[in-house]
């Protein structure tokens, strides 16, 4: 009879873990997962833990359950993180927690990053309106900057100014993802531009529910597209800071983002006719242009 050591089990479960989680990033991770690919074998596997993660959250805030309910499965996912990340975790977490809580002892990944997250997606439950930008971003550095954050604990930095330049990353990033978004989410009753922005535009909640393309519209994405691109510029520095095998990751996350965002504003913010996006084409040639880029000065270092 062949036996096995407990370690050697283990390493299985985990390895099993891990391939859950790169499943789910390359089922929904349509922008996210060519950059990753780009990233070495050990932080490539703890960003898919990571995204897993993060795809569980949302899935139970975007679900049909009712808000108690959702709530609930939320207080679960709180108790599996503090399981998974705790110096004793339970011998059979889901996949995602047994991955997560191995790729954050790893990369000593804070878990009060994670439990934002959480804040954030539960945040979407009720809160479906934001009065002015100040409560905007808030909302954007729980769902996003924070994600930033994690990755970059990944990616690898030694200059602290780049946790600053993440959370302008992930504004940016929201900030595209809310103008794509505009009408899927207005479906769910939820409108993340700024009330103030809105009036001082003059276009109405009702305007945007009917799908209206008017110059009022025009003029109030623009507004957005420009706030958006200035936090997208004010990110650039952290290219540098991110150790150089991380960096064409990055650099693909932030270039096919700015492009989503050129997109929308070349169909001059038609958002309502069809969903904004890039062909897979169009990923896989930024991911080869800034991937070979970024190992160039390695590959011709003497």
């Amino acid at each position: 009879m062949v036996t096995f050591a407990p370690s050697l089990i283990m390493a299985t479960d985990l390895d099993q873990a891990y391939r859950h989680c790169q499943r789910v990033a390359k089922e929904h991770a349509s922008n996210f997962y060519y950059a990753f690919r780009t990233l070495p074998a050990q932080k490539r596997r703890a960003i898919y833990s990571a995204y897993a993660f993060c795809r569980l959250c949302d899935d139970i805030a975007d679900g049909d359950l009712p808000i108690e309910a959702k709530r609930e499965e939320l207080a679960r996912v709180r108790l599996d993180l503090s399981d998974a990340l705790s110096p004793e975790p339970p011998l059979a977490p889901s996949p995602e927690f047994r991955a997560l809580g191995d790729s954050a002892s790893a990369f000593d990944i804070p878990i009060n990053y994670f439990e934002e997250v959480i804040d954030g997606v539960e945040s979407d439950l009720t809160k479906t309106r934001f009065s002015d930008f100040s409560e905007l971003r808030t909302y954007c550095y729980k769902v996003a900057s924070v994600v930033g954050l994690i990755c970059i604990e990944i990616f690898g930095y030694r200059d602290p100014a780049a946790r600053e330049y993440a959370v302008d990353m992930g504004i940016a990033l929201q900030l595209t993802n809310i103008m794509r978004d505009v009408k899927e989410d207005a479906e769910r009753d939820r409108i993340y531009i700024p009330q103030e922005d809105l009036a001082r535009f003059g276009y109405s909640e009702d305007d945007l529910m009917r799908g209206v393309m008017d110059e009022n519209f025009k003029s109030l994405m623009k507004f957005q597209a420009d706030r958006a691109r200035s936090y997208y510029e004010n990110s650039r520095p952290l290219f540098d800071l991110i150790e150089p095998e991380s960096r064409a990751c990055i650099r693909l996350l932030h270039t096919a983002y700015a492009a989503i965002l050129d997109r929308i504003e070349a169909r001059e913010f038609d958002v309502f006719s069809q969903r904004v996006g890039l062909s897979v084409r169009e990923k896989l040639t930024m991911t080869a242009r800034l991937w070979i880029g970024s190992m160039a000065p390695r590959l011709w270092r003497p």
